[in-house]
């Protein structure tokens, strides 16, 4: 990638506590070596979003684990450690893709301990990645909470091992939503949340919380021109990794959606004037086909099928199309007009797991 991305938290207003009465009672002298006594003020009460604050950490942090990959045992930079946590009553640990790429994966528990690890599965088209640990972590999986209905503003957590620093707890607000982030794969990660948080190398991987301290996103980036934090954080939707995570465990990877089309390279559409995702071709028994989809004839000069919408959302590049794909899902239909010619068609396409044809050459353009 152009910037350098890795996970991370968010930045919240921490409240002043102020003393209670009966407070200046509570006063003790320091010992100032001869010189005139200090006092020391009684504290008082945290304040609630204090003790909120501390009560999210201490249920969370035991299973929020450090993931070393390769032979990165030093934590001098962000290269091959990371972040993960606990998914379920199994003890599969969920991370970032981009953490694990090392052969060697070593899981640290908050106790300290380490765990072998082998990596079971992988999603590159949402940076996610599940681990298998060679024993029980011997600490509960955290509560996933759900991202349809997260809202700007809103108070969210991140725990995380920042340069190896572990179980670092940061607090700040939802900066934004509908994000979209590139991915290794070529594909972008659809409906990503933006936070303002503190993200620094090693936090990637790690459970974005929100007040409840239900899991509800997996920080995964940052976007900064110096590769520190710069105010713009970024975790894929917890509503994305429950997808993706259960078919990582049992298949070891995750259904990517499509329909079976090549598409036509974009600069050729911008070229024509066209706003949309043109058909180039349509796989042989794929839904496209069957749907009655139609592509490109170079031969007569005969132009492809040009999508504009999908489930009634505007597709005017081809990341708007695998996004409306993805939140469709595999095995369901997906509604979607169509520019033919002069007219304006509208066919329902089914939308299967194409992941095996997306490894095959795409000279014209991205198979979907």
């Amino acid at each position: 990638m152009a910037q350098r991305f890795f996970a991370a938290a968010v930045l919240i207003l921490a409240l002043g506590a102020c003393s209670p009465p009966g407070a200046q009672q509570q006063q003790q002298r320091v010992n100032t070596q001869g010189a005139d006594p200090r006092v020391v003020q009684a504290r008082g009460t945290l304040a609630e979003s204090e003790q909120a604050t501390i009560a999210i950490f201490q249920s969370a942090s035991p299973s929020v684990v450090l993931v070393i990959s390769g032979d990165a045992r030093g934590f001098g930079g962000d290269v091959g450690a990371g972040t993960g946590f606990v998914w379920d009553e199994a003890g599969h640990i969920v991370t970032n893709n981009h953490v694990v790429q090392g052969a060697q994966t070593i899981v640290r528990m908050s106790t300290g301990v380490d765990i072998p690890a082998e990596v079971i599965g992988r999603a590159p088209q949402y940076d996610l990645a599940v681990l298998r640990l060679t024993r029980s972590p011997e600490a509960p999986p955290l509560i996933i909470g759900s991202s349809s209905d997260l809202q700007v503003g809103q108070a969210v957590f991140a725990i995380g091992n920042p340069f190896g620093f572990d179980r670092t707890i940061t607090s700040g607000i939802v900066s934004a939503l509908g994000r979209q982030l590139p991915t290794n794969s070529g594909r972008e990660i659809a409906d990503v949340i933006q936070t303002d948080a503190a993200i620094n190398p090693g936090n990637s991987g790690g459970p974005l919380l929100d007040s409840a301290g239900r899991v509800i996103g997996v920080t995964t980036a940052i976007f900064s021109p110096s590769g520190a934090y710069a105010g713009l954080g970024f975790a894929v939707p917890i509503d994305t990794v429950a997808r993706a995570v259960p078919a990582l465990i049992s298949d070891g990877r995750a259904p990517i959606a499509g329909i079976g089309i090549t598409a036509a390279d974009q600069r050729l559409t911008a070229q024509m004037g066209l706003d949309g995702v043109m058909v180039w071709q349509t796989a042989p028994g794929s839904p496209a086909e069957r749907a009655g989809l139609r592509g490109a004839n170079p031969q007569s000069g005969q132009a492809g099928d040009l999508i504009v919408e999908a489930d009634g959302r505007p597709v005017r590049q081809l990341v708007d199309l695998t996004n409306a794909l993805d939140r469709r899902g595999v095995g369901n239909d997906i509604a979607l007009t169509v520019r033919r010619g002069d007219r304006t068609v509208q066919l329902n396409v089914g939308v299967e797991d194409i992941g095996a044809r997306e490894q095959a050459p795409r000279p014209q353009g991205g198979g979907k």
